[in-house]
Order: C-alpha cells, then structure tokens, then sequence
C-alpha cells in the first residue's frame, strides 16, 4: 500500500497535472496552494466562455458548490458535461448540500452526470443520498461512520466512488471499502480543508486515473501533512501554513511511518 501512495505522489510531482477547480470563494486561495505545494497546476475558473478550452487543456476537473450562483452553476454543469465528453475525470464537493433547496437542487442534478469522485462530509452524503440529513452550514452534524450506509446507496446510484471525510475518512466504491485514520482534530479548525481534500482528489486523479486508488491516496497524504503540521503548529492558523510545507515535503519515509489504512 505505501508502495502505491508513494507511487501516486511521485506521477503528481512529475506530471504536474492541470487541475481545473470551479470552486468557492472561500477557498481559491487555500486549494490552489495545496494543490502547487504537493506539486499539481492549478487553475480556477468559472466563466462559460472558456470551460470549454480548459477542459480540453486540463488533467481533471474539480467542482465545488460552496458558493452557488446561477452563472456558476451553469459553468459547473458545462464543465460536467464537457469532461465526461473528453474522457476526463470529475470530482464533485457538494459542499452545504441540505441547506437550501437551490444547493439540494443544483448537488442533485451534478451528481446525475456522472462525477468519478464524490467527496463529502458525513452530512452531505446523507443529504445527496436522499436521506434525512442536517448540515450546519457546511459543517457536518453526523460522524463519518453514521453515513457510511448513505455513502452506499450513493456509490451505486451514481456508480462514483464516495469518499466521507471526518475524523476518519471512508472511501467507497461498490463492495470495495477502506478507512483511512490520519489526521489531527485541529485540521477541522481551518476553513476548507475538506474543498482541500476534493482538490488534492482531482490532482492525483489526472495522474493515477483509478478514481478509487486516486481518492484514497489522496486523502492519506492529506491526512499525514495535517498530522505533521499539527505537531509544529501553535494554532489553526500557522497549521494552515504549516500544512502546505508538509504536502511540499511529504516523502516515502514519511508515509511508511505514518500512514494508517484498514
């Protein structure tokens, strides 16, 4: 296993995919620095006009509902459509699905065209599966575990690997079932990191192109930087720094002391 996470850090720094994110305001800045500190090319973009031609130039396509509009929406739908087109790869976050019927409405209709990747809090996946669920804002009300049947009905709804992020992140795809229990709880302090999580799943899906293998490696390197910032950071603002130095400086030795996979 460490082999194969090694494997996939290594084809992102040398391939240094072009990840298109239509993503929130909130996070542009965060993702895209995790995504050049790991060693990916981001770009954010959200204009119809030229969807198109980024879709065409990029490695994946990453989709974030955080902050909706209707202009955004129709970006995310075109971008949907045009890398499935292209046999590019998908990852949708419906981040704060279940707040408001125009985020249920808009999650919904993106998760019909067929994302590789689902990525989502506990909430979120119960609410995308059709399920009664709560979020707060776009912070989870359940633990990841309490949605792992929702996470279920997703996968074979949508035939996407579901990923749930939480203390533990579980990535699913039909039978196939793996927990990952990396991670520090002060990592839940720092806004985006789950938007972080989604981005880092398109990188090293433009360069493993195993949407299974992809978001599990992903999250697990994830889950090991916030570790390592943890133990140097004073509070959540310095780990959100500290956490790019650790993607920047994550090497085999590293995950192979640390990686805890189940």
């Amino acid at each position: 296993m460490i082999d194969a996470i090694w494997d996939s850090v290594r084809q992102v720094r040398s391939q240094r995919p072009l990840v298109l994110n239509i993503t929130n305001f909130v996070v542009m800045n965060n993702t895209a620095n995790a995504l050049l500190a790991l060693g990916a090319s981001p770009i954010m973009a959200h204009a119809c006009e030229e969807i198109e031609d980024l879709v065409a130039a990029t490695g994946a396509v990453v989709v974030n509902i955080g902050t909706l509009s209707p202009p955004w929406t129709a970006a995310m739908r075109l971008a949907a459509r045009k890398a499935t087109a292209a046999g590019k790869p998908w990852v949708l976050d419906p981040a704060g699905v279940g707040a408001t019927a125009y985020r249920d409405t808009t999650a919904a209709g993106l998760s019909a065209l067929n994302p590789d990747v689902i990525r989502g809090n506990a909430s979120e996946v119960q609410v995308l599966a059709g399920l009664a669920g709560v979020t707060k804002g776009v912070d989870a009300t359940l633990e990841a575990e309490e949605s792992l049947p929702a996470a279920a009905l997703l996968t074979e709804a949508t035939h996407a690997v579901v990923a749930v992020t939480g203390r533990s992140d579980y990535v699913i795809f039909g039978h196939e079932r793996r927990a990952v229990h990396n991670g520090h709880a002060m990592m839940a302090r720092v806004t985006g990191l789950g938007c972080t999580a989604t981005a880092l799943v398109g990188a090293f899906l433009a360069a493993v192109r195993d949407p299974f293998a992809a978001t599990l490696h992903a999250l697990a390197v994830l889950g090991v930087a916030g570790e390592m910032a943890a133990e140097k950071a004073a509070g959540p603002g310095s780990l959100q720094m500290l956490l790019l130095d650790a993607l920047y400086a994550i090497d085999r030795p590293t995950l192979a002391a640390r990686v805890r996979i189940d």
